[in-house]
């Protein structure tokens, strides 16, 4: 007579590990998308709050304010932490705190004319690794809605 087993077999709990393995990874890849596209909507916000301090800006100055001088049609700017910080102080008054939060991992710049201008969001890969810019750009011009370029 053979004797009756009450618990699992080792097949059984291995491809219950398996399975837990590939629902966890799906879990983490869905979280990661998550999170990369609210920082993404989270840039294309505070674009808009940029644009809303330059119409203050103009309306104290007669000017726009801008990172770098040229045509904002068709020039660009190259976004750092310098001017991350140049936007804050002059846009916003920011002294102690953050406008532009480093944990969106995105640096802005703004290319203006005096009479125009397009604020670019620039996103970054690490915050630790400061020269790893990514393909994702928003742009927002006069009168304009943010746009996604590269994301």
């Amino acid at each position: 007579m053979a004797a009756k087993s009450s618990g699992f077999s080792l097949i059984e709990l291995l491809v219950v590990v398996a399975i837990l393995g590939v629902l966890s990874t799906a879990g983490i890849l869905s979280y990661n998308g998550y999170v990369k596209s609210s920082k993404r909507n989270s840039a294309e916000n505070l674009t808009q709050q940029v644009a809303l301090a330059q119409s203050e800006y103009y309306a104290n100055g007669s000017s726009y304010y801008g990172t770098t001088s040229g045509n904002p049609s068709n020039d660009t700017c190259t976004a750092t932490p310098t001017t991350n910080s140049a936007i804050e102080s002059n846009l916003f008054d920011a002294g102690s705190y953050k406008v532009i939060p480093e944990e969106i991992q995105f640096w802005m710049c703004i290319v203006s004319n005096g009479a125009s201008f397009k604020i670019s969001a620039q996103e970054y890969s690490d915050i630790s690794n400061t020269t790893s810019l990514t393909g994702c750009r928003i742009e927002l011009v006069l009168r304009g809605r943010p746009e996604r370029i590269g994301c």
